[in-house]
Formats: C-alpha cells, structure tokens, sequence
C-alpha cells in the first residue's frame, strides 16, 4: 500500500459499501474494506473483533462487541451496529439510568420518547430533538453571568488590579466585571453542543435534522464549546427544572462513546452506547432507587483495597450499607453477558472468583451477581471453607415489560436488605 494511501485516502479499487450493519455479539460479517481504514477500525477498539479474511483478499472479518449505534468511515461508508435489546427498552433503561423518578413511580415504557424510529442513532437524535423542543417551549433561559471586558464607561464593578496592569495611567478604556443577563448559559450551551454533535452525525433522519437546525437557530445566543474542555457545570434548581430532562439526555449524547475521539490512522465519526455500561448503571441505580424503601444507603463503585497494604484496589458496582452508613450489609456486581454464551457454558466461573473476593474483604456472608441473561434461574454457589459463604448468580430478561423489570429490583433489593432468603 502506498504511503498516500496509509495516511487516510481510500484506494480507487476497493469498491466500499455504502452501509455496514453489524449485530450486538453476532456473528463476524466478511465486508470489502481498505487495510487503512481496517487498521483504523482496529485500534479504535468499538469491535470485538476487526481482522483482514484470509479467504477474500481486500476483505476484513468484523464483529461487534458491546458498543450499539453508528459510525461513520472514510469514504462515506456507514457502519451500524444494531442491538440485542429493543431500542425502545434500551431508552426505558438510559432514561431510568439518568433520572430514575419518573420510570420509578409509574414504570412507563420511557420517559425518553424515540418515536417510530428502530435504530439507535435516529431514535436517540429524535429524542433529543423532542426534549429540547420541550425545554423551549416556553422561551430559552436566561440568566445572570459574570462577563469582564474593557469598556469605555464604567458598569458594574472596576478590576482595579487590571485597569492598573494595562492601563496605568490613562483614561478609557476601563476594566470592569458586572452580572449580564444573559441567554449564554451553561444549560443553553450544552444544548446546543448536543444539537450541533448530532447534526455532524451519520444515519439522523431528514426531517428530524432540519427540526435539529431549527433548535440550533433558536439556541443561537448561547456560545458553543470548546471541543475537548469539560462540560460547564449546572445545578438542578426550580428555575431550569423545565430544562432538566433535556439536560440529562444532551450530556449523555456529549459524554458517550465517541469514536471520532480515539487514535488511529483515520478519524472516524460516530456515536456509540456501550450496553456494558448501561447495564451496570441501570441496574445499580435501580437497586439503589430499591434500597431507600428499606432505609439502606447503596453507594456505586465504592473503592476498596484487596490487601493489607492497601496496594490492590477494587470497586464493586454497588455496596450496601446499614442504617450507620458504614457497615457493609451487601454487595452487587452487574455483568453484561449475553444469553447465547450463558446457555452454551453457563454462568462464568471468573465472575464467582471476583464476587467471593468482594464478600471477604467485606465480611459478608453473601454476594450477588446480576447478568443480563434472559430467562436463566438463580444459581446458589456454597463456597468450601468458608463457614457458609454463598454467591447467588441473578439473571435479568431485559425483553420483560418496565414494570416486571422493577419488580425484580424490589424483590432483590428484599433479598439484600435480610428480609427475605
């Protein structure tokens, strides 16, 4: 290959697809790739697998892993990845994950409304176009911001450090700071950098693009971010509370797996959820949600130490603690496993090891384990030597109706808090 080619042009002979679509953990799929863009794909780490075929010259084997929704490659080509798990449960669980009240009290089928649309990316940019228009419904927001400038009057409060350091001895302009009111908000920025991160995004619908160019008209005002500076930082309060849904919703699209981010021969652009880590949250913040019933505080990727010295750290993804908010009363690891691999060879033994780890620096008698695995029943281990040590393997069938799902976070959080066995 030439050197023109491994910097990022794309061969003439290799005829690319205009799509690409992968399955959650299916089978590996055998497509016509360029060796940059193959290498590219490699070490952006979103696939499971990425391999050229020994079998189809200029073809490479990819297989995808975790990691649902879209990217797209050089060339144009569109690569998507589809998940296991409906699209309208896979938002119940992201909704519930970023602000569990209103799918707790009533357990409706989402808070987070996709529409018709049946694939990742769409459904996630009509849902952020739907919570922005609501967020604006009554107007954009505005507030109070320090601005400091140079002015040739004075308004609010002088800088006097300033005015001396760069104007000693002269007349206007002066330094001054003072409180402007102000639609260029925290809460209007990252709502426009959620709308303008979509919009540069492959697979989003026509029409609800334009509705997204609309909002960014009516966001206008609001500065847009820095790309690679940390989000601005805003607080709940009754005065943003409309804004608070929309809020949630664009930090995830602005904070989640973005390929365009890592490093590799080619840039690559996309957006990307990795169900890994919307298992683990939607099911720690839902046994937390659980736990309060009981007067339990649950605390997520509590850090402790395996050693003695305090060298070897580890970090279950729940622990519960007693009415002291000191004494472990319980621990849970959450594991995205998929079905098919728990039918063929069972509940993995790697995961006992980890789970009997947390029980003993803990000093429990108990640990629990929760897998996305269908329909498998509960698995009891009695751990030898141990007096009576037990790890309880839970499976979760995420196709279950919201409700069902959140009735099994009552009943385990039951289980947890000693009130049943």
């Amino acid at each position: 290959m030439s050197g023109e080619a491994a910097a990022g042009t794309v061969p003439a002979q290799v005829n690319l697809p205009g799509e690409i679509t992968l399955r959650e953990y299916g089978d590996a799929l055998s497509v016509p790739l360029d060796a940059a863009i193959g290498r590219s794909l490699v070490a952006s780490g979103f696939l499971d697998s990425a391999a050229p075929d020994p079998e189809r010259p200029g073809h490479w084997r990819l297989r995808a892993g975790s990691q649902v929704g879209a990217v797209r490659l050089p060339g144009g080509t569109v690569l998507r990845i589809s998940p296991k798990t409906p699209v309208g449960r896979l938002f119940f669980l992201l909704g519930f994950s970023l602000d569990p009240a209103d799918a707790w009290r009533d357990s409706r089928e989402g808070t987070i409304n996709t529409g018709a649309h049946d694939d990742v990316l769409p459904a996630l940019a009509y849902a952020v176009e739907r919570q922005i228009d609501g967020a604006l419904r009554q107007g954009v927001l505005q507030g109070y911001r320090e601005t400091a400038e140079s002015a040739l009057v004075v308004r609010g409060r002088l800088r006097e450090a300033e005015q001396i350091r760069r104007h000693f001895g002269r007349t206007p302009p002066v330094e001054i700071v003072y409180d402007a009111y102000t639609a260029d908000t925290a809460e209007n920025r990252i709502l426009r950098a959620a709308v303008e991160r979509l919009l540069r995004l492959p697979s989003v619908p026509g029409p609800v693009r334009r509705r997204l160019a609309h909002q960014r008209i009516r966001l206008a005002d609001a500065a847009p971010l820095v790309r690679g500076q940390e989000l601005p930082l805003w607080q709940p309060s009754r005065l943003n509370s409309r804004y608070q849904p929309a809020l949630r919703l664009a930090e995830a699209v602005l904070r989640g797996t973005s390929p365009e981010h890592r490093t590799g021969p080619l840039a690559l652009d996309g957006f990307l959820l990795d169900m890994n880590q919307l298992f683990e949250d939607f099911v720690t913040v839902a046994l937390r949600e659980a736990l309060k019933e009981h007067g339990l505080t649950a605390r997520l990727q509590d850090v402790h130490t395996l050693d003695l010295g305090g060298q070897v750290r580890m970090k279950p993804d729940l622990v519960v603690y007693g009415a002291d908010g000191r004494t472990p009363v319980a621990v849970v690891d959450a594991k995205y496993k998929t079905e098919k691999s728990h039918r063929s060879h069972g509940y993995p033994n790697a995961d006992l090891y980890q789970a009997l780890a947390y029980a003993t620096v803990l000093g429990l008698r108990e640990a629990h384990l929760v897998y996305a695995a269908g329909r498998l029943p509960e698995r009891a281990t009695d751990v030898r030597g141990t007096g009576g040590l037990r790890l309880l393997q839970h499976s979760l069938d995420l196709t279950s109706e919201p409700a069902a799902l959140l009735r099994t976070f009552r009943t385990l959080s039951a289980r947890l808090a000693g009130l049943t066995d």
